[in-house]
Order: structure tokens, then C-alpha cells, then sequence
């Protein structure tokens, strides 16, 4: 287990849903992945890079809900801007992504 955080550092968190628009290979990517193109509502379009693709087939992911974290710094990765953190779990096969349970507005705060 991780140390723990206070609750205010866990309030800092903006956790939202988000509906995936785009899916590209990630060719200049260490470890194959997909650039993502994820609409946030409100928050408006941001793009993630994420290693998914043992799990995961581009027409699979298209108009997909999904969680991701939107307030972290930009991140350079080959020449690509990922703009928030998609949010899934490790297993044995590759990441599972997290989602809500039911079709929710994009931009919708996990809380």
C-alpha cells in the first residue's frame, strides 16, 4: 500500500468521465499504445497517450466512456502532448480501463 494522503489532497484530485473520439497508433511509443482523443464536455477535447492495446482494439474504444485524471501537468511522451491520465487497473493481461456503470454527461466529476 501507498502512504497515505489526507482527504484534502484527495479532493485536489480531479477525477472525470470522458468519451473516447479518436484512436490512433502510437508509433513512436517505447511500449506499443494509442493516442486517445477524449471528449470532457465543458472541460472540452484532451488527448492521453495509454498502453492499452493487449486489451484493447481501436473500434473497441471508440465512443467508449471512460475515467481519467484531467488536472496534471501536459506530459511529453515521443513527440506527443498527453494531457490527463486515463484510469484503469494492472492484471496479468494488460490495463482494464475503469468506467462508470452507466452512460453518464461527459465531464461528470468521480467523487
Amino acid at each position: 500500500m501507498k502512504d497515505s494522503i489526507s482527504f484534502d489532497e484527495f479532493q485536489s484530485l480531479d477525477i472525470r468521465i470522458g468519451t473516447i473520439t479518436a484512436v490512433d497508433d502510437f508509433a513512436h511509443a517505447r511500449k506499443p499504445a494509442y493516442q486517445l482523443t477524449i471528449d470532457f464536455g465543458d472541460l472540452g477535447i484532451k488527448h492521453s497517450s495509454a498502453q492499452i492495446t493487449d486489451l484493447y482494439q481501436k473500434t473497441d474504444l471508440i465512443n467508449r466512456q471512460i475515467v481519467a485524471l484531467v488536472n496534471i501537468p501536459p506530459r511529453q511522451i515521443a513527440g506527443f502532448q498527453s494531457q490527463c491520465l486515463v484510469i484503469g487497473v494492472l492484471d496479468n493481461q494488460g490495463v482494464i480501463l475503469l468506467a462508470a456503470e452507466n452512460l453518464v454527461p461527459n465531464g461528470s466529476q468521480v467523487s
